[in-house]
């Protein structure tokens, strides 16, 4: 078992899954880090998508850009990247995806102690092994358990995500984009990993509807996959609904912090929403909000009332093409939550 000591201040890196809802669950991990060494600086290897995120994320010092290809090792960058590493002068890095390519820029940079799970064959380039990574059914025990002490149980709860965005930037924002100040908005984030994720944009357009209908605003978020479906919600939702996607993640996060409320599918914004504090709707068809749910508490998880023994099949197309899962939740449903949590 590989032993730190408790004077070193040499900073620490993490390695994180580059998914937004991946990314967001990794401020847990800072959080055990900091708690295990508190002046011990730690920083995050980002992608441009994630990057917005780490301006939020209190305990962390800064997000190193590794914009990496996804289908060749790319030595000449992974190279460059190493040698932004080795100026840091980390002590210690957690690998947390199971690739050979995640573990090569810490091990080309040196730094010393390279931790993550035994996985595609990367004796060598990670230095300290950990097993047993299919026993844990979830991604944050994955991912925080390579903070703790080899060998340590994991805790009944882990500390839980924050994304703290500064009032002023989010009311600049709302100026900025012509949004009305006065009056309250609900955002809607259709999007999602996969076509069985997604709960039907008509049925988001019902919800824009009620809403606006109600004299709130809405607000559509999202990336640019999301242009379509974002311009039938807000032709159903008639001119109080705006259509916020786009290609910058921190649109998003402002837009999140500045609304009321949140609808969205099992996917990062979700989890953006949630970290960030304000009522979150999460809607779960194929899969478990047990497994995929984020940390933070939802004012509602909203699964369908129907029997089906495929479900959660935790795949990102239906099997079966009936989509049951998504297409048998009303828009009444999600809207008496959305009611709810507006209320409270």
């Amino acid at each position: 078992m590989t032993t730190f000591s408790s004077a070193d201040a040499r900073p620490i890196l993490i390695v994180p899954y580059m998914w937004i809802g991946d990314f967001v669950r990794c401020h847990s991990v800072v959080k055990v880090l900091k708690s295990r060494w508190p002046d011990r600086p730690v920083d995050v290897l980002a992608t441009a998508l994630c990057r917005p995120l780490a301006d939020y994320m209190p305990g962390l010092r800064q997000a190193i850009a590794g914009d990496l290809p996804r289908s060749r090792v790319a030595v000449s960058a992974q190279r460059e990247l190493a040698a932004r590493l080795r100026a840091n002068g980390y002590g210690l890095a957690l690998v947390m995806p199971r690739t050979w390519k995640a573990a090569l820029a810490p091990f080309l940079a040196g730094i010393p102690q390279r931790i993550g799970f035994v996985g595609e064959a990367r004796f060598g380039l990670l230095n300290q092994w950990r097993w047993g990574e299919r026993r844990l059914p979830r991604m944050v025990d994955r991912c925080a358990a390579l903070a703790l002490p080899e060998g340590a149980p994991l805790p009944s709860e882990w500390p839980l995500p924050e994304l703290i965005v500064p009032a002023a930037e989010v009311e600049a924002w709302r100026e900025r984009r012509g949004l009305d100040t006065g009056r309250p908005a609900v955002a809607l984030c259709p999007g999602a990993v996969g076509p069985s994720k997604r709960w039907p944009a008509a049925a988001y357009g019902e919800v824009a509807r009620a809403l606006t209908s109600r004299g709130m605003a809405v607000w559509v978020v999202g990336g640019p996959d999301e242009a379509q479906v974002a311009a039938e919600i807000t032709s159903a939702g008639g001119p109080l609904t705006r259509d916020l996607t786009g290609p910058d993640l921190r649109n998003a996060i402002l837009a999140l912090a500045a609304a009321r409320a949140a609808v969205s599918n099992d996917s990062g914004l979700l989890h953006v929403a949630a970290a960030i504090g304000i009522p979150a709707i999460g809607i779960f068809g194929p899969t478990s909000p047990w497994h995929w749910a984020p940390l933070n508490p939802l004012a509602a998880v909203i699964e369908t009332a129907s029997e089906l023994p495929c479900r959660p099949c935790h795949k990102p197309t239906c099997r079966l093409r009936h989509h049951r899962c998504m297409r048998d939740i009303p828009a009444t449903q999600v809207m008496e939550a959305v009611e709810r949590a507006l209320a409270a």
